[in-house]
């Protein structure tokens, strides 16, 4: 007996109700404002960092090859500011001061890792105590650390010259001698940011499983061979991020060289850096097209050496 194709199929054959609509393009539209959704979670982000870092880093572009008039406007003048700039010996000075201070500032990174894998220890005691304590210069404002620093460098009643007089060292003026003033600005640099850096170092050991450390131990190997061997190695990814991180700082720093040595310094013009550099021409000399070239140089050297970083890593960074 012959079954017809409406008897064996009753829904597909019924006739669909008027204005109802078929599974498939309700299928097909969900997707198309699937790939939407994302978008606008984003867009806020997107829209403060287009409108608070794309846009003016446009703007500093097209500026550094314009003059500005004393009452403002703007004058095309073409690759002019680049030319004084790379012929003017101010850059030279500033730039050797900034790679000066932060190769200070990666050198704190090792006493860093040191300090962190003391405070990891198993049965250390009050181990919360003196995370906060370290922590605690993260979040001081950088004017009252230049205040108590400044009173400790002080070459004539300050402490540090005073423990070193009891030595029989007599200490320089600090914040008033060319280089000697850039390391000692970099330390407190480095004393500043050594909380933070406990804190991603201390995050990266306790990922450290301790089977390690009781088969290295079983092998005979001493605290400091466990160090080098087992924690260093399985600490260079959280490493990497500090020497990222610490080299893009180090080449913008201009608070503590503002606020330590001061822009009436006699010897502000062989330490300054190359943010206070744009500064000076900037706001100081109203030359706003030459510090918009001098911005453009400091972005560039920081993406060359952010992009130098991240080429090596592939040579010492080991991730698990």
């Amino acid at each position: 007996m012959t079954v017809s194709t409406a008897q064996r199929s009753p829904s597909a054959a019924a006739p669909r109700p008027e204005g109802s609509r078929s599974p498939g393009g309700d299928r097909r539209r969900r997707n198309r404002y699937d790939g939407l959704t994302p978008w606008f979670f984003v867009a806020p982000t997107l829209a403060g960092v287009g409108l608070f870092y794309v846009w003016p880093t446009i703007q500093s572009f097209y500026f550094s090859f314009t003059e500005w008039g004393a009452f403002g406007g703007t004058t095309w003048v073409g690759i002019a500011n680049y030319t004084r700039l790379f012929a003017d010996p101010e850059l030279l000075v500033a730039l050797g001061n900034t790679v000066l201070y932060a190769v200070v500032a990666l050198a704190g990174i090792p006493l860093a890792v040191w300090l962190a894998s003391l405070l990891n220890r198993p049965g250390l005691r009050f181990r919360s105590l003196f995370r906060v304590l370290f922590f605690l210069p993260v979040v001081t404002v950088p004017a009252a650390v230049s205040v108590v620093w400044k009173l400790l460098y002080n070459g004539d009643f300050g402490m540090i010259n005073y423990a070193l007089s009891a030595v029989g060292i007599d200490g320089p003026y600090w914040l008033q001698t060319p280089v000697v003033a850039v390391i000692a600005v970099g330390i407190v640099g480095v004393w500043m940011s050594l909380g933070f850096n406990m804190i991603i170092l201390g995050a990266g050991l306790q990922a450290i499983p301790d089977d390690l450390y009781e088969a290295a131990e079983l092998d005979g190997a001493s605290r400091f061979q466990q160090l080098i061997h087992v924690t260093i190695p399985l600490l260079t990814p959280s490493i990497f991020f500090l020497t990222v991180m610490s080299a893009i700082g180090a080449f913008k720093v201009f608070d503590l060289i503002f606020l330590m040595i001061g822009n009436t310094s006699p010897v502000i013009k062989e330490t300054q850096t190359l943010v206070f550099f744009f500064y000076s021409k900037g706001f100081m000399v109203n030359d706003k097209g030459y510090a918009a070239a001098i911005g453009i140089l400091l972005l560039l050297i920081i993406a060359l050496v952010t992009f130098v970083q991240f080429r090596l890593q592939r040579k010492w960074v080991h991730y698990a």
